[in-house]
């Protein structure tokens, strides 16, 4: 045998790493899910397992590096087209940040959460948060958000009279045609719906797929949205039950509420309040029979000037079971509950501070009152403890309460304290527009409305429209690099166990109607008339959205209605009625047959994201653990398209079988599933217009 010295066997090594395949960068995979970090949500103190993919027989050595220090990986598995390789790592109270360093001959590159990169990101690492943990029956959830006076009305015997009170306007006024568009300022209109109406309907949302109903708030208010609550301890009775009623309304024109002695009794009477209290532990024990979950609007940063706290409309202050309100008494021990510029101005003392400098919504101020602090810490758990036993709180405009960075974030560490005690399987879900990085450290909000990272880059793309139907720019529509560059970037802003959960909405309450934004009309309804939000709207688009929605990762949430064909601008517009005479049945069994595909499926409710295409009009993504992959793929031009799509990196052997479980057209859509041979690692099939379409491997 022929011995070579150490110079020709340096040789030969080199001359062997320099013949090396190229780098197969599309196999190179890590995340936060359950299959590359076990355990996925690890406790301070544990070890967790790290692990990272790449092509077989690819990758020479991958590094973990942590700030400066580098632990070498082993290569302990190989499945499929794929190395696994692996590494532990005992953690600490503190954050935990990684990336990957891969090294191939002499080529090298990092592995971050934005994907391959051939520098050092530290705002891009991965992060694990030690002791961190979200629901784990809210990842992957479907949701379905109920405004309530919109869905049905349940019970005729609990609405809103005319001119029952006065309220910023006008009178309040009921609504007889439950078809009828809202008007442009509808506040005070009411069309009667109630939880009695959802109680009723709650069979229709188990066989839609619903697993968590996320109310608007349900407190006592005098607007039909709500958000201006006057009392969180009670629901509404005109949601809930009026069993004592009585008094008198207002004489047509009268503003003076002193004279709403119906709305007094109604809204004040004990029998009232418990009853409606009842019902809503009714509602929540059926809801929980079915196996759906229900999330509570909390409106903390402001309350409404009818609360009895403020009470200057005087609804409280002839009953002498009610302390004075801030507004009536200077002493009143609601005082300290608002910033008054006035100290000298009472009584009734007008100079209050108002979010946004609204006086009929007054800002609550936790800065100055340790009582009233305490108070919504003890609201928090209140409802999600016995015998209520709700499941969670979305916080309404979380980012402002408070008047200080500091103080908001601490009140939202004490939320958190004071809610996952009284219930740990709790959600705290916050509404966020932009980075809320801050709040989502693991210490204060489970998850938010997905508007940066699913929302907004998903109507963008399919729609060109801005998300209240405000704006159009065509060159938006099937921009795919810029909703590949949005979603992966603002996805690195939640931790995973934050991003599993997140609220993905296609339409809410403060948006218009994803519906709508399909036909591109930019405007409100009070310039264009309501009939126009559903001129020229275009159902393949969403239902390309649609599949989109029970794809991504997230919670998939849809608004009441959208799944009946509902249109509408934004508020309040948005806010029609559920058409129950005259749904759009085929839309219906659509939504059913995803939200089933979705739930069927683990994969698709807390599996690995890869993204496999981005061409004009024209995206391919993976979901995909290691026991079932899933390709999506979604042609949003007007033509059909034959594509050749690579696929393996989704975690597929080269040479397989995929089942197309759902394909959806300008026709309409498809489940007959048909199968297609994997050769080479790439699917080939033709996509029609305006297609999204699901496969799984066989």
């Amino acid at each position: 045998m022929k011995e070579y010295s150490a110079y020709e066997m340096n040789r030969k090594l080199q001359y062997m790493m320099e013949m090396r395949p190229v780098l197969k960068k599309r196999g190179l995979f890590s995340d936060g899910t359950a299959d590359y970090r076990i355990p996925a949500e690890p406790e301070a103190g544990e070890t967790v397992i790290l692990r990272f993919r790449a092509a077989i027989n690819n990758v020479d050595i991958v590094w973990l590096w942590s700030g400066e220090k580098r632990y070498t990986m082993r290569k302990t598995e190989t499945e499929d087209e794929f190395d696994y390789f692996s590494v532990q790592i005992p953690l600490g109270e503190e954050k935990f940040y990684y990336y990957f360093e891969v090294c191939t001959g002499r080529l090298h590159c990092y592995y971050d959460r934005y994907g391959v990169t051939t520098e050092i990101r530290p705002q891009y690492a991965f992060c694990i948060q030690p002791g961190f943990h979200t629901p784990d029956w809210a990842k992957g959830a479907v949701m379905y958000q109920i405004l309530v006076d919109r869905f049905y009305n349940g019970d005729p015997t609990n609405d809103v009279e005319d001119d029952e009170y006065f309220y910023i306007r006008h009178g309040s006024r009921k609504i007889t045609e439950w078809n009828q568009p809202p008007s442009s300022f509808s506040v005070a209109e009411f069309y009667g719906g109630d939880l009695e109406g959802v109680r009723k309907k709650l069979d229709y949302l188990q066989e839609l797929g619903v697993e968590a109903i996320y109310f608007n708030p349900l407190f006592v208010s005098p607007s039909n949205h709500k958000y201006d609550s006057q009392d969180y301890d009670y629901i509404d009775p005109h949601y809930g039950k009026i069993v004592s009623d009585g008094g008198e309304c207002l004489a047509h024109g009268d503003r003076d509420n002193r004279k709403a002695t119906k709305y007094q009794k109604r809204v004040t009477d004990p029998a009232n309040l418990e009853a409606s209290n009842q019902l809503f532990i009714t509602l929540v024990e059926e809801a929980h029979a079915r196996g759906i979950r229900v999330i509570l609007d909390g409106v903390f940063n402001h309350c409404g000037s009818f609360h009895k706290w403020m009470d200057r409309e005087e609804i409280y202050c002839q009953n002498a079971a009610y302390n004075k309100g801030a507004y009536i008494d200077r002493d009143s021990c609601y005082r300290d509950y608002f910033r008054f510029q006035d100290q000298q101005a009472w009584p009734y003392n007008t100079t209050y501070e108002g979010w946004w400098g609204h006086d009929t919504l007054p800002k609550l101020n936790y800065d100055d009152s340790k009582e009233l602090y305490q108070y919504i810490l003890d609201i928090g758990k209140k409802w999600v403890s016995p015998p209520y036993n709700a499941d969670g709180w979305r916080l309404d405009v979380a980012a402002d309460l408070g008047h200080s960075e500091e103080l908001n974030h601490k009140f939202w560490q004490d939320f958190r304290r004071a809610v996952k005690s009284a219930n740990p399987d709790a959600i705290i879900l916050a509404e966020h527009y932009g980075d809320a990085t801050s709040w989502l450290q693991g210490d204060q909000w489970d998850t938010i409305m997905n508007y940066s990272a699913f929302m907004e880059p998903v109507t963008w793309f399919l729609t060109g429209m801005e998300k209240h139907s405000d704006s159009f720019d065509p060159t938006q529509i099937g921009n795919a690099s810029n909703f590949e560059g949005a979603m992966q970037h603002y996805m690195t802003n939640f931790l995973t166990p934050s991003l599993l959960c997140s609220m993905n909405q296609l339409s809410n309450h403060d948006h218009s109607r994803f519906l709508t934004r399909t036909n591109h009309r930019v405007g409100r309804a009070e310039q264009l008339g309501t009939e126009a939000a559903e001129i020229g709207i275009n159902k393949p688009v969403f239902r390309e959205a649609v599949v989109m929605l029970m794809t991504w990762p997230g919670a998939p949430t849809l608004y009441y209605g959208d799944e009946a064909g509902v249109c509408g601008f934004t508020d309040p517009d948005n806010r029609r009625t559920y058409p129950w005479d005259d749904p759009d049945q085929e839309l219906v069994r659509f939504h059913q047959e995803m939200i089933a595909i979705h739930k069927e499926h683990q994969a698709l409710r807390t599996g690995s994201l890869k993204m496999l295409a981005t061409e004009h009009q024209y995206l391919a993504y993976g979901r995909f653990n290691r026991e079932e992959q899933f390709v999506v793929l979604i042609n949003n031009d007007d033509r059909p398209h034959r594509v050749k799509q690579s696929i393996w990196a989704a975690g597929l052997p080269q040479n397989c079988e995929c089942n197309r479980l759902l394909i959806t057209s300008d026709e309409g859509f498809s489940t007959v599933p048909i199968r297609y041979p994997i050769r080479e690692g790439k699917l080939e099939v033709l996509l029609p217009a305006h297609c999204a379409a699901v496969f799984v491997r066989v």
